[in-house]
């Protein structure tokens, strides 16, 4: 195994309100709040890590008929991000500029038919 979804990001205009709702869809609960104000909900009792991936409720007031408003991030299980990075370029992703400022840890890339996904760093044990 090399990469698993670890993330799922759902744009909405209420991020308080779609994780309430989504709580209650899945039985999962609030795991924290992220720095622009989105919301990350997950298992009860597991969180980040899980077998399940977590879901966070991003703001966004800027629709993009053009944008589906979920994306996928993935983080490495058994070697280091850079090494995954390789092997996904190699295995045909393509890095995308979305207008990150390249301070971020992660790398945005797109899958060969344009979808957008993010590499993250490795969050769990790969153990």
């Amino acid at each position: 195994m090399a990469s698993r979804i670890s993330e799922l990001i759902l744009d909405c205009e209420d991020p308080e309100r779609l994780a309430a709702f989504w709580c209650a869809v899945l039985d999962y609960v609030e795991l924290g709040h992220e720095p622009d104000g989105g919301v990350e909900i997950g298992p009860p009792g597991v969180g980040f890590g899980g077998l399940q991936p977590t879901l966070i409720l991003s703001p966004s007031t800027d629709p993009k008929p053009w944008k589906l408003p979920l994306h996928i991030d993935i983080n490495p299980t058994d070697r280091d991000q850079d090494a995954e990075l390789e092997r996904l370029l190699a295995l045909g992703a393509r890095p995308a500029d979305i207008g990150q400022t390249g301070e971020e840890s992660w790398h945005v890339l797109q899958d060969p038919e344009g979808n957008v996904f993010c590499l993250l760093r490795a969050r769990i044990d790969p153990a």
